[in-house]
């Protein structure tokens, strides 16, 4: 299922709705209507619809269905338990995150250094990998909240959120996970991982655009971002029910999860041996570092990678150059460049992220296009092209 006729490989920006879900919302779009805070008899299965995708995106995320939020989106999510957390921090006034997070992340940062406070970034190595030794040293008395994505939305790299959550409970310090690329490719269980806030999307995992989740531990209570009755005075607006039923039902769709990191992760080694063989130079970024199944971002050497990403589009294939939040500006991706790759490996390296309705055929047809498209790319005779791909010297 892809965009047109393309193969796409692109489902860290976005995935295809689920037909399943797309069934179970429809009916909320003409003839259930009702608002689910309306107490007449026609709202009681708008409720039901809410009740239940709660209870679904709960048992995803192994906690309990009171202890979700729905929300717009992750972005939202995040920004909320950022702002909630320092809010309820009594003056507390110092951040900590990781020099790789999203940008909805960095950016609230930012902003909030603009405000005053003070934000420690820790650094990763040249996989991606977080050093928890930096953590502890990071933490000072007015820390108000800890705030570490899961797995990178870029490279996949996975990042040791029970270890730093732990670390972050035996200090009396606030923990946020941005679990929106790690919910329904590796397992995420709340039951076993102290974590107090974590962010989510629906449209990451087949469910719709525009709806997402916050967990929050039970026990915590934050300021809501939007003040109203609804989630329980945790989340003001009225819900957004078609979206929230299909979020649910995308989310009981990763019941066979461990099957399913089995499949995309051997079509992730097809996709990174077939490009290896044909241009050996080209660089796997965080191989050697535990990663998401799906999610390969690689570098082609020195090549133009907006040029690349243009032609692979005219041969049928979606890739991204990092971030979809990020695609439309010519900055190299921040990831990258806190790996240390110079800028010019960094303008040269693509992402390629499988999802549910990839097939061993969509690579196959991605490593058929590719090597001449390389090669066009050199601009040089083909035997002299041949060489550079191989490292030949």
């Amino acid at each position: 299922m892809t965009p047109g006729s393309a193969v796409y490989l692109d489902n860290n920006a976005t995935t295809a709705l689920a037909p399943e879900a797309l069934d179970a919302m429809l009916p909320y779009l003409s003839g259930l209507y009702a608002n689910p805070s309306s107490a007449y008899g026609p709202a009681a299965a708008a409720k039901k619809g809410v009740a239940e995708a709660r209870a679904a995106v709960a048992a995803l995320l192994g906690c309990s269905p009171a202890e979700i939020v729905f929300t717009s989106g992750a972005t939202e999510s995040n920004h909320a338990a950022i702002l909630g957390a320092l809010s309820a921090a009594s003056g507390k006034r110092h951040l900590i995150t990781s020099q790789v997070e999203h940008p909805s992340v960095l950016l609230m940062c930012r902003h909030l250094e603009r405000l005053g406070m003070e934000v420690s970034y820790l650094p990763v190595d040249s996989e991606g990998r977080l050093d928890l030794a930096t953590l502890p040293s990071a933490i000072r008395p007015d820390t108000a909240l800890i705030s570490l994505l899961w797995a990178n939305n870029e490279t996949g790299a996975i990042f040791p959120i029970p270890e730093a959550a732990a670390i972050a409970r035996s200090r009396g310090i606030l923990f946020h996970t941005d679990a929106t690329q790690a919910m329904g490719k590796i397992p995420v269980d709340l039951r076993q991982v102290p974590v107090d806030l974590l962010s989510c999307s629906a449209h990451k995992i087949h469910g719709p655009k525009g709806v997402g989740a916050l967990y929050v531990r039970k026990g915590l209570t934050l300021p809501p971002l939007f003040h109203g009755h609804q989630e329980r005075g945790r989340r003001g607006g009225t819900e957004n029910v078609p979206a929230i039923v299909g979020f649910g039902v995308a989310a009981r769709l990763h019941d066979e999860l461990e099957r399913e990191m089995r499949r995309l992760a051997a079509l992730r080694d097809r996709l990174e041996r077939g490009i290896l063989a044909f241009m050996p130079c080209a660089q796997v970024h965080a191989q050697d570092t535990p990663r998401l199944p799906n999610t390969s971002n690689i570098g082609f050497a020195t090549l133009d990678g907006e040029e690349l990403l243009h032609r692979l589009e005219q041969a049928g294939v979606l890739a991204s150059a990092g971030a979809a939040c990020a695609a439309g500006g010519h900055e190299p991706s921040h990831v990258l460049t806190a790996m240390g790759l110079p800028k010019t490996s960094v303008l040269a390296s693509l992402r390629f992220s499988l999802g549910r309705y990839s097939r061993a055929e969509d690579v196959d047809h991605l490593l058929r296009v590719l090597p001449s498209i390389l090669l066009n790319l050199m601009d040089v005779p083909e035997i002299i092209a041949r060489e550079a791909l191989s490292c030949a010297h």
